[in-house]
């Protein structure tokens, strides 16, 4: 399957989105809750994922560990961008904006403990986490199953 991003791209996004436009914080721990639910409506909804980059089980719900280590340094505290990041509205086309917006006004209102525990409900994190063990790939696939049978994501506040 091919997906049209990485990652980190989407995730910019979202801590862009969330710093410029809303106003609102934006923790590693909700940034990965946030993409994990990006990802999962993106599958069910277009059948390709949205980002390229795996989603693994891991203790605190699901987590995409290439974007964990990016910014890994804020530890529990807000993502901030500075004057060095890469990041441009233009690197996301007008279709995915869309739906990263849809994605933002459905879970961005929850706090970031709110979403991991709302991951911990959810069927793909469920099946594919085991404890003590790492690595431990959530498949797009259960992504798909799981959230084609879901309230679809919110339309824009406008």
């Amino acid at each position: 399957m091919n997906a049209k991003y990485d990652a980190t791209t989407i995730a910019k996004w979202f801590i862009a989105w969330a710093d410029h436009a809303e106003n609102a914080s934006m923790s590693n721990l909700k940034l990965q809750k946030i993409l994990y639910y990006a990802q999962g409506h993106h599958v069910a909804l277009h059948g390709e994922p949205l980002f390229s980059d795996e989603i693994q089980a891991w203790s605190h719900g699901p987590v995409v560990p290439t974007v964990y280590r990016k910014f890994r340094d804020f530890g529990a505290g807000e993502i901030k961008f500075d004057e060095h990041v890469d990041f441009s509205w233009d690197d996301v086309d007008e279709e995915a904006t869309r739906h990263l917006m849809l994605v933002w006004n459905t879970y961005g209102g929850f706090a970031a403990w709110r979403l991991r525990n709302m991951t911990h409900d959810d069927g793909p994190w469920k099946d594919h986490f085991v404890d003590g063990e790492r690595n431990l790939v959530i498949p797009v696939e259960s992504l798909r199953e799981h959230f084609s049978s879901r309230t679809r994501v919110s339309e824009p506040r406008a």
